[in-house]
Parts: structure tokens; sequence; C-alpha cells
């Protein structure tokens, strides 16, 4: 049958070409198809109404598009409205089908076939069901679901070509749910187009507000019978032979487990503190971003200017000045970002291939539930010591809005980058391990306090982690490589304009003396409050500029060890770099935006302040007892916390259904 859903996204559809959607649950290798399938001619669009981007390319004269990977297409969160909408609209799904988790994948695929649109169903990672034991029947599976079944390796592209091919000219619609029929016709009367019909029947309020009507409250009897379904597909298709439980298996397990998984993270995390914050973050950005764009570019590019505008001049400020279009936008870029992003990149490739990345996400999920969040915000805060302003980016991942509202403020208030990190671990290294404890506990405690203000303050629950857990996989270089350089190239893309014009601000600041103003305006809270030399001042409105700049103005004043804690305090949840700013406005709204930055600078200073008070008190001769500071400074904030328990007590939402480990 034709579908006449209207797909709103801002893609050419040449005429008479049809619309090719890929469909999957999570892990079940759509990236690989998407890419092997389009090659290098990719679009990106966000979504309508949402920060969720969705890719499309071109599959012969028609146009392959890409979906979230979701459980259903139901109305649970952004991923599954999405996936939804432009299943719909499809003329041919594609549905990529885990092969070692059959039972769990094949619901999406009949939900989908009920839907009516024509389907072909590429049976993904049969290698690995092999291994594991799994023999599937792929014949009577296709006679079962009365649909084209083709099995496949993605990451070694076999079945690739038999998959195109039955997707341009082999899709058709599949057989229905047992007993659904009927009652699918006789909606179907009504409004028109099957797939409707099917979500109405489930009580999906979106669509039936479509077509004013009532949403059903079948979606249980329907569901269950779905279920019943599948479940005989499988014992008809599957046979599992006794293997041995591999080892890969057995690691997945202790990755999971708090005893294990623990120890595990944290090897893992310096292995990627060694190679990014030492090797990249020193080594690698001292070459490119001193020797290359200090030693090369930037006097190159300032001589050419300086021949045809004179550097003194507003154009010439605002090109090769100090903070100039071409020269810092460049040199920050290039020079410094690119390799740091591409660092982080590489081993979120490495996680994600895999199949690491979801298990720290499980493994961190009991303590982010009481700031709001699950394990999966796990992912953006580990990218946030790489680069805020890329993990702000990487919140898009989460399943609710609220969720992404408390992941970017705790991003922009207690995630130092890099850069910034590198600096302070210098200064801190020297003080010695009481003022090093101060540092990392107050930081910490602050993000669990401000983590479940947030929590309390806004309205709703978190969901529940419902994450697939791929089987442990030997990371395939070529994939890892791509992802990389796609996702690094992404990000450039989308943040060099904001880098511009945040550097024309400043710039115009400078010019008009209002950076001096601002700098003068805030004398009074560092040297009062915090109790630091005026000049800190300074620190902080480069840190608006860039992280590290701030943080290495503070190098050049004669500082005591409480002081330089204080100020590094105070400088982490000062505001982020004038990019991650800009970003967090793009990503949210100019309210939500306003009110992150504004509220960063208030829990700052305040925080800062009251730290140097504490110290007064626990130390009047300059040297605090950091035990009876840190204990106060705990009451004060467990006393928050308790407050925000007695106000509200969250529940949590579930979004989806997981899989099990193999």
């Amino acid at each position: 049958m034709k579908h006449h859903h209207n797909l709103d996204l801002e893609i050419k559809i040449p005429k008479d070409a049809r619309k090719i959607v890929l469909a999957g649950n999570p892990n079940a290798g759509k990236s690989v198809f998407f890419n092997a399938l389009t090659g290098l001619y990719v679009d990106v669009s966000n979504y309508p109404g949402t920060t969720l981007e969705i890719s499309y390319g071109h599959l012969g004269d028609d146009v392959l598009i890409d979906t979230p990977g979701v459980y259903g297409i139901s109305s649970f969160n952004d991923e599954e409205r999405i996936a939804r909408d432009i299943i719909l609209a499809a003329d041919v799904v594609l549905n990529v089908v885990n092969a070692v988790h059959l039972e769990r994948d094949l619901f999406l695929t009949q939900q989908i076939i009920d839907t009516g649109v024509p389907v072909v169903v590429a049976l993904n990672m049969v290698d690995e069901a092999a291994a594991q034991g799994i023999e599937i029947d792929t014949g009577l599976l296709s006679e079962m679901l009365g649909v084209t079944v083709v099995p496949t390796v993605a990451v070694k592209k076999q079945g690739f070509n038999e998959v195109k091919a039955a997707a341009l000219s082999r899709a058709k619609p599949g057989n229905l749910t047992p007993g659904l029929a009927d009652r699918l016709r006789e909606m179907q009367n009504r409004v028109g187009e099957q797939g409707d019909a099917l979500l109405i029947l489930e009580g999906d309020p979106a669509v039936a507000e479509r077509h004013g009507i009532e949403p059903g409250d079948e979606r249980e009897e329907i569901y269950r019978r779905r279920r019943e379904r599948v479940n005989e597909l499988v014992r008809a298709v599957v046979r599992i032979a006794e293997r041995e439980s591999p080892f890969g298996a057995v690691l997945g397990r202790w990755m999971i487990r708090p005893l294990t998984g623990i120890p595990i993270l944290l090897l893992t995390l310096f292995v990627m503190y060694q190679v990014i914050g030492v090797f990249i973050a020193q080594t690698v950005v001292g070459f490119t971003e001193d020797e290359i764009m200090g030693g090369i570019y930037e006097p190159a590019v300032s001589d050419f200017i300086g021949r045809f505008i004179a550097e003194d001049s507003v154009l010439g400020v605002i090109l090769i000045g100090e903070f100039g279009v071409l020269t810092m936008t460049v040199v920050y870029i290039l020079g410094l970002l690119l390799p740091l992003i591409v660092g982080f990149y590489f081993f979120l490739a490495l996680f994600e291939d895999s199949g690491y990345l979801p298990r720290i996400a499980t493994l961190a999920d009991r303590v982010l539930t009481g700031v709001g969040l699950n394990g999966k915000a796990i992912i953006p805060f580990i990218l946030g010591f790489g680069c805020v302003t890329l993990a702000t980016i990487t919140t898009r991942m989460l399943n609710t809005d609220r969720e992404r509202r408390i992941a970017i403020f705790l991003l922009g208030l207690t995630i130092p980058c890099s850069a910034q990190l590198a600096v302070i671990a210098g200064m801190l290294a020297g003080l010695g391990a009481a003022f090093l404890m101060m540092y990392v506990l107050v930081i910490l405690m602050v993000f669990l306090v401000v983590g479940t203000v947030l929590n309390t303050v806004f309205s709703g629950t978190s969901t529940h982690l419902l994450i697939d857990l791929p089987p442990l996989r030997v990371p395939r270089l070529g994939n890892v490589l791509k992802k990389t350089g796609n996702k690094a190239f992404g990000f450039l893309r989308e943040a060099t304009p904001l880098f511009m014009l945040g550097a024309v601000l400043i710039s115009v600041l400078q010019l008009t003396g209002a950076l001096a103003a601002i700098q003068r305006g805030l004398a009074p809270v560092t040297a009062g409050w915090l109790n630091l030399p005026v000049e800190t001042a300074t620190a902080f409105i480069m840190g608006i500029v860039r992280r590290d700049f701030g943080a290495a103005g503070l190098l050049t004043l004669e500082l005591t060890a409480l002081q330089t804690v204080v100020a590094l305090i105070t400088i982490t949840l000062f505001v982020p770099c004038i990019a991650s700013v800009f970003i967090i406005f793009k990503e949210r709204s100019w309210k939500d935006g306003a009110l992150i930055w504004g509220s960063t600078w208030l829990i700052a200073f305040t925080v800062g302040g009251t730290v140097m008070q504490l110290s007064r008190v626990f130390g009047p001769d300059g040297d605090p007892n950091v035990a009876l500071v840190l204990a106060a400074f705990a009451g004060i904030g467990g006393a928050i916390v308790l407050l925000c328990k007695l106000v509200k007590r969250p529940g949590r939402l579930d979004v989806g259904a997981a899989g099990a480990d193999s």
C-alpha cells in the first residue's frame, strides 16, 4: 500500500525516488549498513523540534534514511517518536536484526510489519550467533515473516549486495500478528492508513491526536499477541548448541559488577588519561599549538593581514588581535582542540566498537540515579574531561529533555576540560595530598549536591537505564578510524562558527573597554569574599574565553597554598569557555542558557568563598585543618541534600527494554 505521511525533514528527495528507511534495535549494526550503502555522500539534519540528528544519503536513485536505535515505535521518548514518524513515511524499511538477540529484536520487526510498510530483514551478526552455538533457519524465518530475510555480517560486508538488491526490488508487506487483522481493518477504515491504525490501537496519543480521535486501550493485548508470535518464530527457527562460555562473556560480566568493574574502569581511565591527558594534551598539542600554529601559522597570517590592515585598527584587532578570528580561533580549534577531540573520539569509538561503553553506563547507573540521570550520562561526562563543548553536544543521546538539562548544567559547572585540567594538575602537584584532596572532594560534593537540587527542582522523573549489552569483541580498526574521523569532522563543522562568534564578541568587549570594566566589577568579590588578589578577576574573565587561559592566568600570581586551591575550585566551577556557552545556548533555549550561565557564576563564587571562610575559621593562621573544612562543607551539602529528599522523592520511568549480556 502507499503511505502518504510527510517526512518533515530538510531532505531533497528527487521525483520518483523512494524513501528507504533503516530501522533496528540499538547495537544491531545499522550504522555499518548505512555507511557502506551510502558511501561518503551523507548529510545530517536535526529532526524538527528535537536536538537529535538524522543521517541520510543516496542508495542508487533512492534516498536512504537512518533512524535512532529503538526497541519499538511508540511515544516513550524522542528516539521512538522520530523512528515512528520516519518509518510511517517510508516506502521500504530495511530492518537490521541482531541474530544473537533474535527474541528481542523480532518484536520491533513484527511491529513494523504490522504497520503495513514493505520490509526487508537483514539478519546481522550471524557469525557471532554461530560462535555462540545459535543456528537460525533463515529460509523458514523468511517464510513465517512473509518478507525477505538476508543473513549478513556487517563488519565484513557479507551479504550487503543481497540486502541492497532486496531493498531495491523485493521488499513487500509481511504477515500480520495473528488475531490483529480484523481489528486493524476496522480502525483503518476510520483513519485511512494501516500504520496509524495500528498505533492508535496501541494507544499512541500523538497519532490519535492527528486524526482527532481518542487513543485505543489495546496495547497490552496487542503486545501480548506480538510477544507470543515472536516466541513462536524463535522456537521454530532457532536451534542452540551447547557451548562453553567464552572469556569475553566472563569479562563482560566482570565489567558490570562493582567489585571487579570499578578496578577495570579505573585502569581503563588511567590508560585513557595517559594517552590523552599526558601524551596528546602535552606532547602532541605542544607541537601542534606551539610549533605549527603558534610558530608557523600565526606569524604568517598576522604578517599577511598586517600588510593590508593595521593590526591596532578595529578590523585588525578582530581578525588578528589577541582574540582574533584568524589567529586565536584557528590556533585554538586546529592546534589545541582537534588533537584532543580526535583522541577522545578514538577511545569512544574503541569503547563503542568493543561493547565496553554500555557496560560503563551500567556500572555508573546507581550513582547517577541520585542526580536525576542514569548510567548513559557517564558518556558525556567522560567526554567532558576532554572538551565540555563536545560533551554538551553528546547529551543528545540521553532519553529525556529533563536529563539533558541536568547533564548540561553539571557539565558546564563541575567538569574541567583537559586543557584546563592539565594546568590545574600542575598547580596542585606542589601543594601536597591534603590540598589535592580538598580540591577533588569539594568539586565532587558540588556535583552531587547541585545534581540533587536539579533533580528536585525540575519536574518529571528519571528514566531507568535499559540498555543493550552486546557481546565483547575485538574492535575493528577500520570502523574505529571511520567513526573517529566522522565525529571529529562533525564537531569542527558545528563548533567553528561559534568559536568565531565568541572571538568577535570578546574582541568587541576589549575594544570598547568593557572587558576591563568587567574585571574591575569583579574585583570586590575576588578580594573580599574569596580573599584573593585583585588581579585574580582577570584570570576569571580570561577563563570565559578559554578555560586553560583562566587557570594559567593564576600561575603569574603570588598565591598561598590555600588561595591556590580556592582559586582553582572557583575557576573550575566558573562559566565554561565561550565556545561551550554558545553550544549550551544552541542546545537549550536562550532562557535556559542564560539561567545556566548565571547560575555557574553564583555557585562558583559561593562555593569558593565558603571554602575560604571555613578555612579561616578552622585555620586562622592561614594553615587550615583540611579535614575539618571538608567535614563542615560536607555538612552543609548534606543538609541541602536531605532537604531535597524531604521535598521530593523522585521515581524512575521505564522507556524501553534491555538486552541481556551474552
